[in-house]
């Protein structure tokens, strides 16, 4: 029984009871959600490229947030590697990645391991995430939890979500704690006491807000989940990113993915051929469609017909000169790489001509010099 599946019947408790317990509204979305669209919100405040998520359960943040074009890697850590093995088929790439790959980088990985414990892997992260996760530790790991992540991961934005205990009156049913495997749950002042004092040994300083509003009337019993956003003060030296750092791995991997990116030539290569044999075909299309209407006597003068130097508004109002022009030869359409590069899709993917005549190098078909791309015209109409 997850602390998810409570949320989602959370609602449904409130409405059956809210006879008997006047001026308590459902959570809408589920407290759950509101949690991770928080963190959402604060990716697209702050983009930071890297994101850990420790006590990453089940996955779901992580699957929501690989789709925030910021981010570049992603990393879990769970003490529980069968609940991560379960849903973490989610974070593989989909076949549209790679018939289409971002312009991005982007690595998801899991990892199997304590909170407690350091290891290297997740160091130089820029965002860090703790949601529901340190109400869960024995005393021991939660005395050593600070030093781990505040001192030794040192991420430029840490953030902790927590029960807030002033808040469980008011929800049906919970007795002492909300979740069988909670070892606490803190009041406000608990919470941000404990807050403070981290942020302040260890260089940060830290705002509270939270997620699941009190009914009206009752403000001061505070959000249902607390949240602390703990921001570092000052950047870490070289010193302090050397220093007692453990090279020894101590986590397991249990899952690896890299999405196709246009950053990997084998990608960026696949992805200009596709686009300029797609760029080649319309511009051949269109002189033939043109060469056609000037020996077709039924043809009306007034029809528009493209010029060799104007192939349409749809092709984005293309104009070349006269040594960019295509034609065609015999049976063979003729169309200079400049004329392709031309092509403002063509143009960003590659950068410069150069880049472009070595990617397609051996991938279409071109002139002894290089300097054009052929096409057989045996089977146009």
């Amino acid at each position: 029984f997850s602390e998810q599946n409570w949320d989602c019947i959370y609602p449904c408790l409130i409405n059956f009871q809210e006879e008997q317990f006047t001026g308590i509204a459902e959570f809408t979305p589920p407290l759950y959600k509101q949690r991770y669209q928080f963190i959402k919100d604060l990716v697209g405040k702050y983009k930071p490229k890297k994101v850990a998520d420790l006590g990453c359960a089940d996955c779901t943040l992580l699957w929501m947030l690989k789709s925030c074009s910021c981010i570049e890697v992603l990393a879990g850590l769970d003490i529980c590697a069968s609940v991560m093995k379960e849903k973490m088929h989610r974070l593989s790439p989909l076949p549209a990645d790679y018939l289409k790959p971002s312009e991005r980088s982007l690595t998801v990985t899991l990892h199997h391991g304590s909170v407690a414990q350091k290891d290297p892997c997740m160091l130089g992260f820029d965002l860090v995430t703790c949601i529901e996760l340190i109400e869960h530790l024995e005393e021991p790991e939660l005395k050593k939890f600070p030093e781990v992540v505040f001192g030794f991961m040192a991420p430029s934005i840490v953030v902790i979500s927590t029960p807030n205990s002033e808040f469980n009156s008011l929800l049906p049913g919970v007795m002492l704690f909300r979740h069988p495997d909670h070892k606490f749950e803190w009041n406000q002042v608990q919470f941000q006491s404990w807050a403070l004092e981290t942020a302040r040994h260890y260089g940060y300083s830290v705002e509270f807000t939270g997620v699941g509003h009190p009914p009206t009337g009752m403000e001061n019993v505070g959000f249902c989940t607390q949240i602390g956003v703990f921001l570092r003060k000052y950047p870490q030296t070289s010193e302090s990113t050397q220093s007692e750092k453990p090279t020894q791995a101590v986590y397991k991997t249990v899952f690896k993915a890299v999405y196709p990116s246009l950053k990997d030539e084998k990608y960026l290569q696949n992805a200009v051929v596709s686009e300029v044999i797609f760029t080649a075909q319309i511009i051949k299309q269109s002189l033939l469609n043109h060469l056609m209407s000037e020996h077709d006597p039924t043809e009306r003068k007034s029809k528009f017909r493209p010029s060799m130097s104007c192939f349409s508004e749809g092709l984005g109002k293309l104009v070349v000169g006269k040594s960019m022009e295509p034609f065609v030869n015999g049976n063979v359409v003729y169309i200079p790489l400049t004329t392709i590069f031309s092509f403002p899709k063509v143009k960003n993917l590659c950068g410069t001509f150069e880049k472009l005549c070595r990617l397609i190098a051996g991938k279409v078909m071109l002139s002894s010099d290089g300097s054009t791309v052929m096409f057989s015209t045996e089977h146009e109409n």
